[in-house]
C-alpha cells in the first residue's frame, strides 16, 4: 500500500521573493544598460548626419542611397551577432552587436532620409500638428498640461510627450526641434528594450533576428505615429510574457496538489481508485524552481501601464488582448484539472502514476484570474498617473462632453485587414507567420501568445465595425502595425522551424543552411532598402513643411509660417506676459506647435479635450463674430464660461478678419467639414484692441 508524500515545492515564499527579485533586477539592469546604448547610437548618428549640408530628399536619391549603405551596415553587425551567438563565442560582444545594430537600423533607416531638414515624418501637418503642440506644451513646462486649454486637465496620454520634453529641455531645445531626434532615439530605444525582452524568453540568436523583423515592419508602418511605434515594437514580446504570467499549469497544478501548508499529493491508490489498480507510491511533482510567474506579472503590469500612459488605444487593445488571455488560461486549468480526474486519466496514472490535485475542477482557474487581477492593479497605478487628473475632473464637472475622437472610419477600417493574402514580401513573411500560428497553435507557447494577440485584434475590428451601428467606431483603422508586427514575429518564427523542417526532409545537405541564410538575408534587405519608398509621402512633406524657423529644407519659398516669430515678438510685447500665460483664439493652429500659448479653440473636435466644450466655443465664436460693436464683445468676451482670448490672429479678407474653422460630419469620410467665421474690422476699433497687420495676418491684442 502507498503512503502519503508531504514534499514541500521547493520554491518556498522566500525563494521565490529572491527570484523574483534576480529576474526584476536583472531585467531592468541589462535594458537601462542597452536604452544606453542605443541612445548614444541613435544620438551620433543624428548628430553625424546634421554636420553635412545635404540634397533634399524630394530632389535627390543621395540620401537615398547612403540610407541603403547603412542599412547593410546594420544588416552586418545583426549577422554577426547572430553567428556569435550561435557558435557560442564572446557573448558580451555578441549582445553589444545585436544592440548596435538594431538601434543603428533605426536611426539610419529614420535619420539620413529626414537629415536635411529638422523636421520629423510628415512635418507640421495634419496630426503631426497637434503632437508638436503637444511635445512644445510640456517642453516649456514640466506640468501636466492639455496640449491646448488652459485649466483643463489633459485628456490625451502625456507620457511620451513628457519625457521628450524633458529631454528637449535638457538640451535647450524648442519643442518643434526636439520632436525629430526625440522620435527616432525613443523608436531605437524601444527596438533594444524588445530585444532584451526577447532574449529572456527565447535562444539569444533567435531573439536578434525576431526583433529585427518586427522592427523593420514597424519602422515601415508605424513610424509616422512615433509616440505608438514605441509600444507597437514592444508588443509582441510583451504578449508572450503576459501568456507566461497568465497559463502555467505544470506549477498551478502543483502547487494545487503540493500545498506550502499542507500534504503534497494525495495517495496514489487514491488516483487509481476508478480503475481499481493499485498503484506504487510517487512523489509529488514538484513546482518548478521559478518566482511563481510574478516576474511576468510585474513584466506585462508594466507593459500596460505605459502603454496607457503612451497611446489609449493600443492600451486598450493590449489590455483586450491579456484579458482574453486570462479567459483562456482560467478554461484550460479548469479543462486540464477535470480531465486529469476522468477514469481514463486515472487509468494511465496505474501505470504511470501521477499526482492529482484535490478540490473543485473550478479551483484551477484562481491563479490565472488572481495574476490577471495583479496584471490589472499594476497597469492602473501606472497609467494613473496621467489619466487620474483627467478622470477625477471628468468626474465632478458640469460641462458637457464633445469629443469626438472615435468619430473617424476610412475604407481600411470597415474592412479586415488580411495581409497573408497580399503577394509581397511582408505579405509572404505574414502567410508564414499565419500558417506557424495555426500549426503550432497546440504545442508552442510563443504561438499561443501571438495567436491571442492577433485574435484580440480581429476581434476588435469586427467590434468596431459594429459600434458603427451606435454611431461611433474603435478605430480599428489603427490597428494594422499592431497586427503587421504580430504577424511578422510569427513568420519569423516559422521561416526558421520551416527551414530546419525542410533541412531534416532533405537529408541534410550541406549548403541547404547557407542557402537559408543567403535567402533570408537578402529577402531583408530588399524589404528594409524599400522602407523610404513607402515612407515617400511622409518624408517629403517633411521637407515641403515650413519648420519654426521660418524655412523649407527644399530651399523653396516659405509659407506664412515664416511670419510667426514676428507674431510671437509682437504678442510678447504688446501682452507683457510669458507665452503660457495668454491665450489666442486663432485657425493658425500651428502657431501653437512652435509657441507654447495656450490655444482658445483646437485644430479639429476629434483632437479637442472633451472637457473643453468644443461645440460650446465654436457656438460662441459665431455669436462673437455677430456682434456689431467693440463694447458688446468686449462684454460677452467678459461672460464667457472659459477665459476669453487675450489675443486674436486673423487671416485678412476684404472689409473682415477670418477664421477657418472646422466641424464633425462624421459618419462622412473625409470626416471634417472646414467653414470660415468673418470678424468685421468695426468690432475691434477700439482702444482695448491694439491692431497689428503681420504678412498675411492681423495680429489682435485685448487690453483688460
Amino acid at each position: 500500500m502507498s503512503t502519503p508524500v508531504t514534499e514541500q515545492s521547493t520554491a518556498t515564499a522566500p525563494g521565490r521573493t529572491t527570484l523574483f527579485l534576480k529576474q526584476v533586477g536583472a531585467g531592468v539592469g541589462e535594458g537601462a544598460l542597452a536604452a544606453v546604448v542605443a541612445g548614444v547610437v541613435a544620438a551620433v548618428g543624428l548628430v553625424a548626419f546634421s554636420l553635412v549640408e545635404w540634397p533634399a530628399f524630394n530632389s535627390s536619391n543621395v540620401t537615398r542611397a547612403l540610407t541603403t549603405v547603412g542599412q547593410v551596415g546594420a544588416a552586418v553587425l545583426l549577422v554577426a551577432s547572430i553567428w556569435l551567438l550561435r557558435v557560442r563565442r564572446w557573448p558580451l560582444v555578441a549582445k553589444l552587436l545585436s544592440w548596435v545594430g538594431i538601434s543603428a537600423f533605426v536611426t539610419v533607416t529614420l535619420g539620413m532620409p529626414l537629415a536635411a531638414t529638422k523636421l520629423y515624418l510628415f512635418g507640421v501637418s495634419v496630426d503631426q500638428e497637434f503632437r508638436t503642440e503637444y511635445l512644445t506644451r510640456l517642453t516649456d513646462s514640466a506640468a501636466l498640461r492639455d496640449m491646448t486649454y488652459v485649466d483643463v486637465p489633459p485628456f490625451y496620454p502625456a507620457g511620451w510627450f513628457w519625457v521628450g520634453g524633458r529631454v528637449a529641455n535638457v538640451l535647450g531645445m524648442d519643442g518643434w526641434e526636439a520632436f525629430k531626434p526625440y522620435a527616432i532615439g525613443s523608436l531605437a530605444v524601444a527596438a533594444v528594450l524588445a530585444l532584451v525582452l526577447w532574449t529572456r524568453l527565447i535562444s539569444a540568436e533567435w531573439a536578434v533576428a525576431v526583433t529585427a523583423a518586427t522592427t523593420a515592419v514597424a519602422v515601415t508602418y508605424a513610424s509616422p505615429e512615433a509616440y505608438s511605434a514605441v509600444i507597437v515594437v514592444l508588443l509582441p514580446p510583451a504578449l508572450v510574457v503576459a501568456w507566461g504570467a497568465l497559463y502555467r499549469p505544470v506549477e498551478d497544478a502543483a502547487r494545487a496538489t503540493n500545498p506550502p501548508n499542507g500534504p503534497g499529493a494525495i495517495r496514489a491508490d487514491e488516483v487509481a481508485a476508478d480503475a481499481r489498480a493499485e498503484a506504487p507510491a510517487v512523489e509529488a511533482p514538484r513546482a518548478p524552481r521559478t518566482a511563481g510567474g510574478w516576474g511576468a506579472v510585474v513584466g506585462a503590469g508594466l507593459f500596460l501601464g505605459v502603454a496607457a500612459t503612451f497611446y489609449t488605444l493600443h492600451f486598450l487593445v493590449a489590455a483586450f488582448a491579456i484579458a482574453l488571455m486570462g479567459l483562456v488560461a482560467a478554461v484550460a486549468e479548469v479543462y486540464q484539472r477535470r480531465a486529469a480526474r476522468h477514469p481514463r486519466a486515472a487509468r494511465r496514472a496505474a501505470t504511470a502514476p501521477t499526482a492529482v490535485p484535490s478540490g473543485p475542477a473550478w479551483r484551477a482557474a484562481v491563479p490565472p484570474l488572481v495574476r490577471l487581477a495583479a496584471i490589472a492593479v499594476i497597469s492602473g497605478l501606472v497609467a494613473s498617473v496621467v489619466w487620474l487628473p483627467y478622470l477625477l475632473e471628468s468626474l465632478t464637472t458640469t460641462t458637457p462632453s464633445s469629443g469626438t475622437a472615435l468619430h473617424y472610419l476610412p475604407k481600411s477600417g470597415a474592412e479586415l485587414p488580411l495581409p497573408m493574402t497580399e503577394f509581397t514580401l511582408l505579405g509572404g513573411l505574414c502567410l508564414i507567420g499565419t500558417i506557424w500560428l495555426v500549426v503550432r497553435a497546440g504545442s508552442s507557447r510563443r504561438a499561443q501568445a501571438l495567436g491571442i494577440g492577433v485574435v484580440a485584434i480581429y476581434l476588435w475590428c469586427l467590434l468596431s465595425m459594429v459600434a458603427t451601428a451606435a454611431g461611433t467606431t474603435l478605430l480599428s483603422f489603427r490597428l494594422e502595425a499592431p497586427l503587421l508586427v504580430l504577424l511578422a514575429a510569427a513568420g519569423a518564427f516559422g521561416f526558421v522551424e520551416g527551414a530546419r523542417a525542410a533541412y531534416q526532409a532533405f537529408n541534410e545537405p550541406a549548403r541547404f543552411r547557407v542557402a537559408v541564410v543567403a535567402l533570408a538575408i537578402v529577402g531583408a534587405l530588399a524589404f528594409v532598402q524599400d522602407i523610404p519608398h513607402v515612407l515617400t509621402a511622409e518624408i517629403t512633406t517633411a521637407y515641403t513643411d515650413t519648420d519654426g524657423d521660418g524655412k523649407r529644407a527644399d530651399k523653396r519659398d516659405p509659407s506664412a509660417v515664416s511670419y510667426y516669430d514676428e507674431i510671437d515678438a509682437a504678442l510678447l510685447t504688446q501682452t507683457g506676459r510669458p507665452r503660457d500665460e495668454s491665450v489666442v483664439l486663432t485657425a493658425d493652429t500651428s502657431f501653437l506647435s512652435f509657441y507654447p500659448y495656450w490655444g482658445f479653440q483646437a485644430l479639429t473636435s476629434h483632437y479637442a479635450n472633451p472637457l473643453a466644450d468644443f461645440a460650446g466655443r465654436a457656438a460662441t465664436i459665431k455669436d462673437w463674430s455677430k456682434l456689431d460693436s467693440p463694447a458688446k464683445l468686449l462684454e460677452a468676451m467678459d461672460k464667457s464660461p472659459w477665459r476669453a482670448p487675450d489675443a486674436f490672429l486673423f487671416r485678412r479678407g476684404g472689409d473682415a478678419y477670418t477664421l477657418r474653422l472646422a466641424e464633425d460630419v462624421y459618419p462622412n469620410d473625409p470626416n471634417v467639414k472646414r467653414y470660415s467665421v468673418s470678424f468685421p474690422k468695426e468690432l475691434f476699433e477700439d482702444p482695448a484692441f491694439t491692431t497689428t497687420d503681420i504678412g498675411p495676418f492681423t495680429l489682435i491684442t485685448v487690453r483688460r
